[in-house]
Formats: structure tokens, sequence, C-alpha cells
């Protein structure tokens, strides 16, 4: 993902939803539930910060025990508490989760360097967030210093939280008793791109010759295994029977904003190039139904883009998050390579029937475009495609995209195999 494309996710940036439902306002699923307190008296306070607030300011010893027995962000069934222990002029609360207010001030207690800020929140929400922490009339956005929590990107490290109800699927962390499979590095001297393109290949635990699996080709694959804990969940998934052994080509494009906006040799290149040559190396399905695209964001354009310039080459699609423009009008508060994109789709939704009919779409709630990934899922439903729709309490994040793993590929990957 390139910088560019990220700042605009970002700033434009769960539940299961019925893709028959009727297009909703954006940021009607948080109205009213995302409120705020910092009310140094305010009897809402989490019980262990009331406590520790109660009665004469406390001392550092008090505080230091605070800090040391508990875990942060504080976590209530409705609500979440941030606590920062420093000095600071103000600080505020820095997120990515669209349709929400953002730079929420924190409350300084009577203990001058003792900040705090209590959100109410959905249930089962995730989020990244950073302090911005003003000294000498300047901020600057760190991390939680009291949460070791983090979330990786290709440009850094947010701390994470959560609400009450939501957790990392087990599947996404080592386990001892799963099988490791490997990664291959492959290279393709392009016709395409004129020049050496490097891809790496995903090969489950117990890969056999005589075994003939169906393929997944995995937009943006290195920074999944990277920033998603891609081959953990596999292995653990495979492993588990939770999904059928396939092999996963990772793909990676130095130049994705141009590429995964129209570009046609990305299409001639995946399609012309990638696939004879995995089908020669690994013993590989070559019907549609055997074969995957998936991709997030800018790589769900990518991977849509590339079905309906190849049809019947492709069997079911896994878009995540994807940075899709159907409504013209959203145009005028975007970069401009999403006037490119909405020419693709433009172009797309002209003969719909060229797309595979099996397709998984999902977003975050939290997300400037999940009104688009709907309205997309709609347009495949009612022309008789097998669509599923998964929203979920998050933004534009890769482990947004890790919690989906399981449930797109479940959804796409031939059944009974």
């Amino acid at each position: 993902m390139s910088h560019d494309e990220y700042d605009i996710a970002r700033t434009n940036p769960g539940a299961e939803s019925s893709v028959a439902s009727q297009p909703r306002n954006e940021t009607a699923d948080i109205a009213g539930a995302f409120t705020h307190s910092s009310e140094p008296d305010s009897r809402m306070l989490h019980p262990q910060l009331r406590r520790l607030l109660a009665g004469t300011p406390p001392d550092q010893t008090r505080v230091e025990r605070f800090f040391s027995r508990n875990r942060f962000p504080l976590i209530e069934r409705e609500a979440v508490t941030f606590v920062f222990h420093g000095e600071a002029e103000a600080v505020f609360l820095r997120h990515f989760m669209h349709g929400i207010p953002n730079g929420i001030p924190f409350a300084r207690a009577s203990n001058a360097h003792l900040w705090y800020l209590r959100l109410r929140l959905p249930p089962a929400t995730r989020f990244e967030y950073k302090l911005d922490v003003v000294r000498g009339g300047e901020g600057a956005w760190i991390n939680d210093p009291q949460n070791p929590v983090v979330a990786t990107d290709p440009f850094g490290a947010n701390s994470v939280g959560h609400s009450f109800g939501y957790a990392p699927p087990p599947w996404t962390r080592p386990d001892p008793n799963t099988p490791a499979g490997r990664i291959e590095e492959l290279a393709i001297d392009s016709r395409a791109f004129a020049g050496p393109r490097r891809l790496r290949v995903y090969i489950p635990a117990g890969f056999v010759d005589k075994r003939i699996y169906p393929l997944v080709i995995i937009h943006d694959g290195e920074d999944y295994v990277a920033h998603a804990d891609l081959t953990t969940s596999l292995d653990n998934l495979i492993h588990r029977g939770e999904l059928p052994p396939f092999i996963a080509v990772l793909t990676q494009s130095p130049e994705r904003n141009d590429e995964y906006t129209g570009d046609p040799r990305h299409s001639d290149f995946l399609t012309s190039e990638v696939l004879p040559v995995v089908r020669e190396r690994f013993p590989l399905r070559r019907d549609p139904g055997g074969t995957v695209l998936m991709g997030a964001s800018l790589g769900g354009v990518a991977a849509l883009v590339t079905a309906f310039r190849y049809p019947g080459v492709y069997g079911a699609l896994a878009l995540k998050s994807g940075s899709f423009i159907l409504d013209r009008s959203l145009i005028e508060t975007r970069d401009p390579l999403f006037a490119r994109i909405a020419d693709l789709l433009d172009e797309v939704r002209g003969d719909l029937a060229r797309l595979p009919s099996r397709v998984f779409i999902s977003c975050g709630i939290y997300e400037g475009l999940i009104g688009q990934n709907r309205l997309l899922a709609r347009l495949l439903s009612d022309q008789g495609d097998e669509v599923r729709l998964l929203e979920t309490r998050d933004a534009h994040h890769w482990q947004n995209w890790r919690d989906q793993l399981r449930d797109s590929l479940s959804w796409t990957l031939p059944r009974g195999e």
C-alpha cells in the first residue's frame, strides 16, 4: 500500500448484513452510540479511576500502583477509558474511524500530570489510535505509553484498543501444535512489465505432489504476511479443517496506486503470466471454481477489474474494504485516482455478468466507503450472484482484514475439497 493511498483511506475512511438491505446513512450505526465523558466529578468513571481520584489528589505512589495493577485502556461493558500520565498542556485522542469525532480532549485530573478520557463504544468494536500530546504549544502523535498492544502497517504502528466483547480470533495466534506451511520465492521475467517480478508462494503443511490444490492470488500478499498474521492464520485454519489446503500466490506491486487502478498490464500479468507459471510449478486446479482473487483497499479494485477483464478465468472474488466509487459525487472530496476508479466501476457496472458469480465483500462500519461496498454487494446480488456481505466494527486496517480471513476464504474456496 502506498503512503498516499493509506493517507486517503484514513482521512476518508461487526455484524453481517443482508445484501438486500436498503442503503443507510454511513454514520447512522454509530451516531448516538459514541459519546465521551471527561468531567472530573463524573460518577460514570471506571471504578478503578474513580477510586484513584476520590478524596485528596493522589500522590506518585498511588498513581504508580494504579498503573501497575491495571491494563489500559480500561474496559467496561459500555465504555473504554484512556489514561495518560505525564507533563502536558493538553492531550487528545486521535483515531482512524470515519464518522466519529476526532481530536477528543482528555480531562486533567487534580493531579496535574494525570489525564483521562472515557468513551462509550458499541460492543465488539476494535480501533487503532494515537495520543496527541501538546507540549510547548506543539502536539506530537505518540502510541499510548500505557498500552503495549500495537498493530503495524507499512508506515509504522498504532496502539490498538477495543470495547467489551472483542477479541482477536484464536486462529491468529501461533499454536505449537499446528504444523507450519512454507513460503517459496518465485521470480517471473514479466513481458507485461518488461522486467523481473518477484512472487512469494504459500505452500500448506502436508503438501503432496499427487494432490490437486485450489489457488488464491492475494494482492499485497507480503503486507498480509507482515501486518495481518497471514501465515500463522492459514496454518491454523487449514490444520483445524476450517479451510481446505490450498496454494496462495502473494503478489506485491511496487506502484500500486497506478497499477491497481486500471493498468491493463496488471490483469495481463496475473492472468497470462502468473497463472501459467504457478500451474506449471504446482499441482493446481485449472478450472475457474478452483481459482480465487483476493484484495483489500485498492487491491480489491485490482481483483475486481482483473476478473472483469478475464471473464471465465476466476471463479470467486474476496474483496475487503474495496476502494470502490459507484457514486461520482464522492469524487469531489477524494484524491484524483478515485476518478479513475469511478471510470472503472462504470465499465464494470455496465456488464456485471462478466464477473464471477461468487463474491465475498467486507468492510468496516467506520470506513468512509462502506456505503459503496454495500451498493456493490446489492448490485451483484440483484443479478443473481452468490454474495456475502460482512460488516465489522473496525476501520481501514490490516488486522480488520486479518479478522475476516476465515470468512472470506471459506466462502470463496471450493467446498467439499
